[in-house]
């Protein structure tokens, strides 16, 4: 079943598009020579890419919005030390917040999610008025909410990493809705163990 939309106007029309489908079948996309983008349940041929349903909105499989990743390496030595810095004000370990921003944005500071988290650790307005940042694009602003947010996480489920980090990625409401378990979300529980090897590796090196 196919629908033809428009590349300018893919996001603004894609979840009425795919509703019918979320229940039963993953959805796929596909951009052909001319810039024409289709949205199927059944692709039929290859050069498809698949579509996940994320807490902050549809993205292509394996990325949060639009992320530049080719800057990785460069962006993380340009940002490292204001995480190092905001590590320190947090008592957070520093590895552990550069895998939190590898995943979250691949420390492109202009990252922005399709429902419109932005930034190195991809705020959501909410949690930036909460934690009084006013430009979520500011890097070091941005680090800053980030950090501060991961530090409560960890105190509110008594220094569980593993729940901080599901919660960073799913709310706090709904791992403590599912009894302060991982919820059963394919993306929170692939972004659980994604930071966790992200951290586990970066220990090595910091």
């Amino acid at each position: 079943m196919y629908k033809l939309i428009t590349r300018r106007r893919l996001w603004g029309v894609a979840l009425m598009i795919t509703l019918p489908f979320v229940a039963g079948a993953d959805i796929y996309k596909y951009v052909d020579k001319y810039g024409r983008v289709y949205l199927t349940d059944r692709p039929t041929q290859t050069g498809y890419k698949r579509l996940v349903k994320t807490w902050k909105g549809w993205s292509e499989s394996g990325r949060t919005g639009s992320i530049d990743y080719e800057a990785l390496a460069s962006n993380r030595k340009r940002f490292t030390k204001a995480i190092e810095l905001e590590a320190k004000n947090h008592k957070l370990p520093t590895a552990l917040v550069h895998a939190v921003i590898t995943a979250e944005s691949g420390y492109d500071p202009n990252a922005i999610s399709t429902t419109g988290a932005v930034g190195l650790m991809q705020l959501m307005p909410q949690t930036a008025a909460r934690y009084g940042v006013k430009n979520r694009n500011d890097p070091q602003a941005n680090i800053a909410g980030g950090t501060r947010y991961l530090r409560d996480l960890l105190g509110l489920f008594d220094n569980d990493l593993v729940l901080a980090i599901a919660a960073y990625n799913a709310g706090e409401n709904a791992v403590l809705s599912y009894g302060r378990q991982i919820p059963p979300y394919e993306e929170t529980q692939t972004y659980v163990r994604r930071v966790l090897k992200y951290y586990n590796d970066y220990k090595k090196i910091m």
